[in-house]
């Protein structure tokens, strides 16, 4: 029998540890102490969230007041408002928050394709994460897990190997990415109990802004994501090299 080798770099080595990233995220769950090993990922994911709504009003001219994540994986951001805002940057900013963690994810799945981007974009997001951290975070669960999370992925850009670093922003970019799955529920519902309290969804908020149905507007982002997601996949698995 003949033994077939993946050529390193090639497209089948891409695919494989895309593949290996995803499965990852859907079997541990499922074994023991699996929740245990996933869960900084998804504290991971809802900073993600978090900072797409806060960082939509920095953008937008207003303010970014605090973020806070529950031991439970659910948050929310808190944004100042120096004036009113209008009915399209409040719908903005409900936005950022779903495709916050698939812009971050198709962002780190295209540095994946490029030797060079490996090691700036693992030091960027863990400095983003520490920045955070020290500006924003204003709960026990963001003190402990983001800080960690911070760490471990310095050290890997700085220490790491070659494929540790590239499976890292494979793994972290497919976890952005697959966050709409997990939050599939919350974005096709009109309110959620967050922190205790019953809350508009995101897309119930951008329903109250925006007038159409709650449903309609998490079907256009569910497509918006989807060809982010598409794109920035198809970029890193066909580059050569």
């Amino acid at each position: 029998m003949t033994a077939y080798r993946v050529r390193p770099g090639s497209q089948e080595e891409k695919v494989g540890r895309l593949i290996i990233a995803a499965v990852l995220l859907v079997v541990l769950p499922g074994v023991p102490f699996g929740n245990f090993l996933i869960y900084p990922f998804t504290i991971l994911t809802t900073w993600f969230h978090e900072m797409g709504h806060g960082l939509t009003a920095l953008l937008l001219g207003h303010g970014f007041e605090q973020l806070v994540i529950y031991a439970d994986g659910s948050g929310y951001a808190e944004s100042a408002f120096y004036s009113a805002p209008g009915a399209l940057p409040s719908a903005l900013i409900a936005a950022g928050g779903p495709i916050g963690p698939v812009m971050a994810g198709s962002a780190l799945i295209l540095a994946s394709a490029r030797e060079k981007y490996w090691q700036p974009a693992l030091m960027v997001l863990a400095g983003v994460m520490a920045l955070s951290v020290l500006v924003w975070v204003r709960s026990v669960t963001g003190w402990i897990v983001l800080p960690l999370l911070a760490g471990a992925l310095g050290y890997i850009a700085w220490r790491g190997s070659d494929w540790l670093k590239q499976f890292s922003l494979q793994f972290l970019g497919v976890v952005g990415a697959m966050s709409m799955f997990r939050d599939w529920d919350y974005l096709f519902s009109e309110s959620a109990f967050v922190g205790g309290r019953m809350m508009p969804s995101d897309t119930g908020a951008i329903e109250e802004a925006l007038l159409l149905p709650h449903w309609l507007w998490a079907a256009m982002i569910v497509g918006v994501s989807g060809l982010m997601i598409g794109a920035s996949l198809k970029y890193a698995l066909n580059r050569e090299g």
